[in-house]
């Protein structure tokens, strides 16, 4: 039970700097090689709350020393952010984050007002997509969209 007690008391130090480092910087950087904005999203977000728990840590380091289960609290934490079965980082973002920052909010003034209303609705990939869409096929073609959208909301 001495080498198998040692690694249970240890697992933190001996997993963690893989499941917090290791695989965040590996998948981060495919993600930046993938075209899915997604992943950019899980992987932004993981570092972002990396980095409040390090700042966590580094504020209440004195307090954090007499918690005795803490390191594998903070594991289970970053297991859970990290592993795709759980996807923790995107759903944090998803649920919690976007509700208080309205971010990309930002509209081109180059739209009509109408436009402009239906873009800042959508989230950041969408409003890519319908920007590109409005500059290809221009902006009457959008409005015959929308307008086909809404009569068929009406049948429902």
């Amino acid at each position: 039970m001495g080498v198998l007690g040692a690694v249970a008391r240890h697992v933190d130090a001996l997993i963690g700097p893989g499941v917090m480092l290791l695989y965040p910087l590996y998948a981060s950087m495919r993600a930046i090689e993938s075209p899915s904005t997604l992943d950019d999203q899980q992987w932004l977000t993981y570092w972002i709350l990396y980095s409040l728990i390090t700042l966590f840590e580094l504020t209440f380091w004195k307090i954090l020393q007499w918690v005795p289960l803490w390191a594998y609290v903070k594991l289970l934490t970053c297991l859970w952010l990290v592993l795709p079965i759980f996807n923790g980082a995107a759903y944090i973002y998803e649920n919690v984050v976007r509700k208080y920052v309205k971010v990309g909010s930002y509209v081109s003034p180059s739209y009509s007002d109408g436009h402009r209303k239906v873009l800042q609705m959508m989230s950041l990939d969408a409003r890519k997509s319908v920007e590109q869409y409005i500059n290809r096929y221009g902006p009457d073609a959008f409005d015959r969209v929308v307008k086909a959208a809404e009569k068929e909301a009406k049948k429902h």
